[in-house]
């Protein structure tokens, strides 16, 4: 089966042609314009599948799923859930539909995954009536690169205690048992949790009240200033890593802040995750800065040494796809590992298909 994955971002269409086995057929970024979409999509073969990366599937949906009107209105009314990511999947939704109304389209959502952590993990310790009436809880993100991250890693060395590193423009830890994900950094929404390019991470809540009291900021003007100005780029003057290791390296006092910050909130996090499993046999890097950061990595192993890792000074400068740059004497296991949401998208899309046959 054929499967055109669609993923999409925050001004373009993340477009990938997956042929049945697997292999990339056609690659493209285009505007979520029909007209452009059409001038692209003309060329290439037609697919038998569309799978749509979408950001909250909320509490009901658990698995990739066939998009029917129902489904889309129900995906509409996630939208209060993830008003900065829902629209831009719907809108992609229907820039593709328009072109290709009659090929068969699933959802596959980021929350997913992580729907089999624990209540434990879960609850947010808030009044029961906010909880039952606003399903207010942990649903983490970033599940379809977890996922694929995962799977990926279990063909290699099948572990029963994984922590997968998403580390991009977003971030997120998933501590992962036999396969199931049982803890996760990011929560209700994806600002929780790690530093990241612009967005804060976990900050005291009592902060945010405090702004809106105290400075006579609104709601939406925290919320902006969280999400766009603040991670890296608040503490660097710039998202990009690259240039933040750069900096660092030649003694600028904003670079060098950014990255112990950066470290410091990756290695708490990374340590309960393997809380959360009862400990750690495999840690697994992915993402932008996972799989091109040799300094992230060296860092974080420097300070997770208690747990068993260390890397390899020269597996770790020539990651090369897929690697394993533990050192001699780790005894736990740290990978690298090439994001490839598109496979895990194209493999629920086909087994939705399948399971509706």
């Amino acid at each position: 089966m054929r499967v055109l994955v669609v993923n999409a971002g925050s001004s373009s269409l993340k477009l990938r042609l997956l042929a049945a086995d697997d292999e990339v057929e056609r690659t493209a970024d285009v505007e979520p314009d029909p007209a452009r979409l059409g001038d692209v999509l003309e060329d290439w073969p037609a697919p038998d599948a569309i799978g749509h990366r979408v950001v909250h599937g909320g509490t009901r949906f658990t698995d990739p799923v066939v998009i029917d009107d129902l489904v889309r209105r129900a995906l509409v009314d996630l939208t209060s859930l993830a008003p900065l990511h829902q629209p831009k999947s719907l809108a992609g939704l229907d820039a593709v539909h328009k072109l290709l109304p009659d090929v068969p389209a699933v959802a596959c959502f980021d929350t997913a995954f992580h729907t089999t952590i624990p209540a434990a993990a879960a609850t947010y310790a808030v009044p029961k009536e906010w909880r039952e009436r606003y399903a207010i809880r942990r649903y983490g993100f970033h599940g379809l690169s977890h996922a694929y991250c995962a799977r990926r890693v279990a063909e290699l060395c099948a572990p029963k205690r994984l922590v997968t590193c998403h580390l991009g423009a977003g971030a997120s830890l998933a501590a992962i048992a036999d396969g199931r994900s049982v803890d996760t950094t990011m929560g209700f929404t994806p600002l929780e949790g790690l530093v990241m390019a612009t967005r804060s991470g976990t900050v005291d809540p009592g902060l945010v009240l405090w702004l809106e009291e105290h400075e006579n900021l609104s709601p939406h003007e925290v919320a902006t200033a969280l999400e766009e100005r603040s991670g890296l780029t608040a503490l660097a003057g710039t998202a990009d890593m690259r240039e933040i290791d750069a900096r660092a390296a030649e003694g600028d006092r904003d670079a060098v802040l950014a990255l112990d910050v950066y470290t410091h909130r990756l290695v708490a996090g990374v340590a309960a995750m393997a809380a959360a499993l009862g400990g750690l046999d495999v840690l697994a890097f992915t993402g932008g800065v996972g799989e091109k950061s040799v300094t992230v990595r060296r860092r974080a192993a420097e300070r997770l040494g208690f747990l068993g890792v260390a890397v390899d000074n020269d597996r770790n400068e020539q990651v090369d796809g897929d690697t394993d740059i533990s050192g001699p004497h780790a005894t736990t296991r740290t990978l690298v590992v090439t994001a490839r949401e598109d496979l895990e998208i194209a493999h629920g899309t086909r087994a939705a298909l399948r399971d509706g046959d």
